[in-house]
């Protein structure tokens, strides 16, 4: 492959990735998708390709397995640690608020927002966050389209890439 080549093959899978990803995306505020970010370096014995989002994006895609029921592609669970999660906690008191959201009682009177987020939080709690795999099904795409010399060159595994790029970005969360 000529000089530069690789460079410009690891862009296009970069772009197409996150372009797929943004798509595959619930509209809200668009946080989620603003911060959907990577970097790709060719040098000329390695490749360095990182992906970043908000740290709740990899719990989105993965899934997060409930105290009582669920399931996570990457062993995400609740109940590691103490109470309700906090992030957890702010998200979605802030979501419903934001949508102006409000379960009725058996009287039909309106919960107040605390109320309406405490029992989303627990059902979350309980039943855990299905996996979308809105970043990790245009990453395996993708992934599967890059030209055999790329992966073979570079000894790119996907299952190992796909990893170090969450470990990576869960360690710039810290």
């Amino acid at each position: 492959m000529k000089k530069g080549e690789v460079q410009k093959i690891l862009d296009s899978f970069r772009d197409k990735v996150i372009k797929e990803a943004k798509q595959g995306l619930p509209r809200d505020t668009g946080t989620l998708a603003n911060s959907l970010k990577s970097y790709v370096k060719e040098s000329p014995n390695s490749v360095q390709i990182t992906f970043q989002m908000k740290g709740y994006g990899w719990f989105q895609d993965r899934g997060v397995k409930g105290v009582k029921s669920g399931k996570s592609l990457s062993g995400y669970r609740f109940g590691t640690g103490s109470g309700e999660s906090g992030g957890l906690t702010k998200g979605i008191n802030q979501w419903v608020q934001r949508k102006k959201f409000q379960f009725r009682d058996k009287e039909g009177k309106f919960l107040s927002y605390e109320q309406t987020a405490r029992t989303i939080i627990r059902s979350i709690w309980n039943k855990g966050i299905k996996p979308s795999m809105f970043f990790t099904k245009p990453f395996e795409k993708y992934y599967k389209k890059l030209p055999k010399q790329v992966t073979e060159k570079y000894a790119l595994d996907m299952v190992n890439l796909f990893n170090t790029i969450t470990d990576e970005n869960f360690k710039k969360l810290k």
